[in-house]
């Protein structure tokens, strides 16, 4: 009796992780959409440092009386990224490490319960 109880329970557990492992599949695909979007808030814009570039060489060819040492050794302005695009994409890369980590508990009870039933 308790190994027909034992097989019932093992059966549900299997079916949950299906389940788990569809959701988790889904989730973090939507999750890589919404990183590969917003990771470019963390990495500077080069459309900034080339209009940097591009002042730079239209006030050399603007005015030749300027010299050329002082706009040469300008550099463009430091990038950091703003606190709060570092806040979300680190919530979002957590929730992917806790969506794959729960595919993988998933996986492992799938396993588990097959060689628990065999």
């Amino acid at each position: 009796m308790t190994e027909g109880e034992d097989e019932k329970m093992t059966h549900r557990w299997q079916k949950d992780a299906d389940g788990i492992l569809i959701f988790t599949g889904l989730f973090s695909a939507a999750l890589a959409a919404f990183l590969t979007v917003s990771v470019q808030d963390l990495k500077p814009n080069s459309q900034d440092t080339s209009a940097f570039y591009l002042a730079n060489i239209y006030q050399l060819l603007a005015d030749p009386n300027i010299s050329r040492a002082s706009i040469l050794s300008t550099q463009p302005p430091q990038f950091s990224p703003q606190n709060s695009a570092v806040l979300v994409n680190s919530l979002w890369f957590l929730s992917l490490v806790i969506s794959l980590t729960s595919a993988l508990l998933a996986t492992m009870l799938q396993q588990w319960a097959r060689r628990f039933l065999s």
